[in-house]
C-alpha cells in the first residue's frame, strides 16, 4: 500500500493570546480526500485554530507544531502560506470601497502565479478566467464589477468566498461559518459549488454550529473542541447527535 502524506497535522499544539491560553494540547490530521467539520460552543477555539493555521501574526504559538505536506508551517508568512494552498475564508467578509472585485481578484491570482515563477495573466484573458469560475457558483459578472462586498448581501459575501477558493484552486480550505446567514437557496448554491471544487488531492475544513450544512457536504469526519482542544471525533451521526443533545453531554 502506497504511503498517503498528511495534507495537514496539527501537533500539541499550545497558542495564546494576551497571555491567554486559547488552544491547548491540539491535535488533527487532515488527509487528501477529507472534509472534516469542526463544532462546538462559542469560545471553544474553533476560529482560533483556523486563523493559527492561516498564520494570523496576534496568536503566540506557545508550544507543539503545525505541518503542512510534512513541513512546518510556523516561520511562513500568511500570504506564503496561502500561495502554498491554504484558503481561509472570513466569517464576515469585509468590505473593501474603491477597489473592484475584478481587480481584486486578478491581483491575488497573478501574486500566485508570481510565487511560483509564472507569467501574470492579463486582464482579457483573466476575465474569462473568473467568469468561467463564478458560473460554478451561480454568480452574475455583475459582481465582478462591484466593489469587493460593497453593498452585497450576506449570501452574495459567502459566495464571493467561495469564489476566491475556487479561483486559487487551494488545496486545504478552511471555511469559517460559511453557512451563517444563509438562506435555503443560496445554502444549496454554495454546498454545491464545494462539493464540485473537492476531489482526492484537496481537503476542506469546516467550521459550523449546525446539521443543515453537512447535509449537504458530507464530512468524513466530526470534531468537537471545547475549552481549546477536540475532545471528540466520530462520523456525521456525531454532528446529528449534538443536534439532538447539544454539548452538555460531553462535559461528563
Amino acid at each position: 500500500m502506497a504511503f498517503k502524506q498528511h495534507l495537514l497535522k496539527v501537533n500539541k499544539l499550545k497558542v495564546s493570546v494576551n497571555n491567554n491560553i486559547v488552544l491547548n494540547d491540539l491535535n488533527l490530521t487532515v488527509n487528501p480526500g477529507e472534509i472534516h467539520a469542526i463544532m462546538g460552543p462559542n469560545g471553544s477555539g474553533k476560529s482560533t485554530l483556523s486563523k493559527v493555521i492561516a498564520g494570523h501574526p496576534v496568536y503566540k504559538i506557545v508550544d507543539g507544531n503545525i505541518f503542512y505536506k510534512n513541513f512546518s508551517l510556523l516561520n511562513l508568512t500568511p500570504e506564503e502560506r496561502s500561495h502554498l494552498g491554504i484558503f481561509l475564508s472570513f466569517q464576515y467578509p469585509i468590505e473593501i470601497p474603491g477597489v473592484s472585485n475584478l481587480d481584486f481578484l486578478r491581483l491575488a491570482y497573478n501574486s500566485k502565479r508570481q510565487f511560483y515563477k509564472q507569467n501574470d495573466v492579463n486582464p482579457i484573458e483573466f476575465l474569462e478566467i473568473v467568469k468561467n469560475k463564478a458560473s460554478l457558483i451561480n454568480m452574475s459578472i455583475n459582481f465582478l464589477t462591484r466593489n469587493v462586498n460593497e453593498g452585497f448581501s450576506g449570501g452574495e459575501k459567502k459566495r464571493n468566498e467561495i469564489l476566491q477558493m475556487i479561483l486559487l484552486d487551494s488545496e486545504l480550505s478552511i471555511l469559517d461559518e460559511i453557512d451563517s446567514g444563509l438562506d435555503i437557496d443560496a445554502l444549496k448554491i454554495i454546498s454545491t459549488g464545494i462539493n464540485n471544487f473537492m476531489n482526492e488531492q484537496k481537503a476542506i475544513i469546516l467550521i459550523t454550529h449546525y446539521q443543515r450544512l453537512l447535509e449537504y457536504i458530507n464530512p468524513t469526519y466530526v470534531h468537537v473542541m471545547q475549552n481549546g482542544k477536540i475532545i471528540k471525533t466520530g462520523p456525521f451521526s456525531l454532528a446529528k447527535t449534538l443536534e439532538q443533545k447539544g454539548y452538555k453531554w460531553l462535559e461528563k
